[in-house]
């Protein structure tokens, strides 16, 4: 069941990060995002944590988004560029962490090279059976 809706979300997330249809032309590249773990936790009632992968190929961005959830991001290649609403848009480099409220939208995510991709580990803390991401509106 945990193995099925992390699978779940992670293919609602990739819906968010190709774009707002949901769909890009058959020729551009698509981030892939790999469910790692979905997990109830332990004295939080109604709380889960989901751990998911996300790699932008060169120039790949995300659409607009929001994810109603503490969102934590960990560079782990390349450099990323990332922005919530009213704050600072800020280039990441491996190592390098970035994080979203659950009332943050999230208006900038995408790899900062055409040339190199990226690769980012995200955590997620959000509700139990909750929408991975929302549109951002």
């Amino acid at each position: 069941m945990a193995a099925r809706h992390a699978r779940l979300a992670a293919v609602l997330l990739l819906m968010t990060l190709a774009g707002p249809s949901g769909a890009q032309p058959p020729a551009a590249p698509a981030a892939k995002v790999t469910p790692l773990m979905t997990k109830p936790l332990a004295g939080i009632d109604g709380k889960e944590g989901l751990m998911v992968v996300v790699e932008y190929p060169p120039g790949v961005a995300s659409a607009a988004h929001r994810h109603n959830a503490n969102t934590f991001v960990y560079v782990l290649e390349g450099s990323v560029v990332m922005q919530v609403a009213g704050g600072q848009e800020m280039t990441l480099s491996a190592g390098q962490t970035f994080y979203e409220s659950p009332s943050d939208v999230h208006t900038v995510s995408r790899n900062a090279s055409d040339s190199k991709p990226a690769k980012i580990l995200v955590l997620l803390v959000k509700d139990v059976g909750a929408p991975v991401t929302l549109p951002a509106n």
